[in-house]
Order: structure tokens, then C-alpha cells, then sequence
């Protein structure tokens, strides 16, 4: 649950031994810049001035469902340095497919192409990170193919930019939490020259 941190809401790290990150649920994300460098903009009178990799961070949030049509996105924010935002996944992948092969056998439906459910994780990402975080449309996919589409194309501008290796995500339990996340989502960007663990 959450917890107070030098007087700021603030979401540990939660991740439950027997959970399935493909399963339905709200998620909080922080993804962090490798060394929290600010390649993505600077809060300017309490307002995010985004830079051009700023706006690539935003884009591919923003294209998200795009690539996994079961997903949903609530509230976000890109700041200097990292990028907030709650995750809903809405559907299991499996069940997505199933439907969406359903649509495309009837005969009372026109044929439709199944939307890609984003990159493949190698053997190597399973093995180091386990089955049920990186199965097909689980949390830890999302994020890496997030991830993977921002690298690419920040590094067209700076080719120093990378991201932290893991990020952190926290299962929200129930309304008032997600409301207190989303709080703390909306108004980062206040608190941000105060803020010692993301500044």
C-alpha cells in the first residue's frame, strides 16, 4: 500500500511472487532515464517544457493502446526525467485473441486483421525475468516495447539516451487508491524542485 515519504505520497516497488502481470488490473509506472538525467524537457514555472525526446516519451505513451488494444491509459505525465502513468489492462491477451479469431471466423463477419500485440521478448528476457511478467500482453511487455520504440527514436537525436533496466510498478488495490495516485500523478510537476528522489 502507500506510504508517506518525507512528507510526499510516494508507491514502493510491489511485486507479488504468485501475481500475473498479464492478468486485468490498474498499474502505477515510473520509468526512470538511466542516471535520471533530463533528456526529456524541464519544469519551467511549475510547468513541463518538453524537449523533442520529451515528446517521443509522450507519443509512444500516448500510441500505447495502438499496439495493445486491450489496454487502456489513465492519467500521465512526462517529466524530466521520468514518466508517470497508470496502465489498466483491461483484458488477458489470450482472451483478446480468442475473440478477435472468433470476429474473423464468422461467417456473418467480414474478415479483419488481428492488431500485432507487440515485440516478442527473447528467451533471454524470460529466463531472467520470469514467465508471468514477460508472457504475451503482460505489464512487463508494455513497458519493454514502450521502452524499446522510445530508445530508437530519442536516439536519432541523442545518441546517449537510455533508460534505467528495471522500472517500478505498483498494483493499485481499490478507488481511493487510484485516486490518490492519480492526485500524485497530476500534480508531479509541483513538486518537482522539492522532490530529492526524482530531482
Amino acid at each position: 500500500m502507500a506510504e508517506k515519504y518525507k512528507g510526499k505520497f510516494r508507491i514502493e516497488t510491489i511485486r507479488l511472487k504468485d501475481w500475473d502481470y498479464s492478468d486485468p488490473a490498474a498499474y502505477f509506472v515510473t520509468i526512470c532515464t538511466k542516471g535520471k538525467k533530463k533528456y526529456f524537457g524541464d519544469i519551467i514555472n511549475s510547468e513541463i517544457k518538453l524537449s523533442r525526446i520529451g515528446e517521443i516519451a509522450k507519443r509512444y505513451w500516448l500510441e500505447i493502446p495502438k499496439h495493445f488494444p486491450f489496454v487502456e491509459n489513465d492519467v500521465f505525465t512526462i517529466m524530466p526525467n521520468h514518466v508517470h502513468g497508470i496502465i489498466i489492462i483491461t483484458e488477458r491477451a489470450d482472451e483478446y485473441k480468442k475473440r478477435q479469431k472468433l470476429q474473423i471466423n464468422s461467417k456473418y463477419q467480414n474478415p479483419v486483421e488481428t492488431p500485432k500485440l507487440g515485440v516478442s521478448t527473447s528467451i533471454n528476457d524470460i529466463k531472467k525475468h520470469g514467465n508471468p511478467k514477460w508472457k504475451s500482453g503482460s505489464l512487463g511487455v508494455i513497458i519493454n516495447q514502450y521502452k524499446r520504440t522510445c530508445t530508437i527514436e530519442a536516439r536519432k537525436i541523442n545518441k546517449n539516451f537510455s533508460w534505467q533496466q528495471r522500472y517500478y510498478e505498483h498494483i493499485i488495490r481499490d478507488e481511493k487508491d487510484f485516486i490518490k495516485i492519480s492526485e500524485y500523478i497530476l500534480e508531479n510537476h509541483l513538486k518537482w524542485e522539492e522532490d530529492e528522489y526524482y530531482s
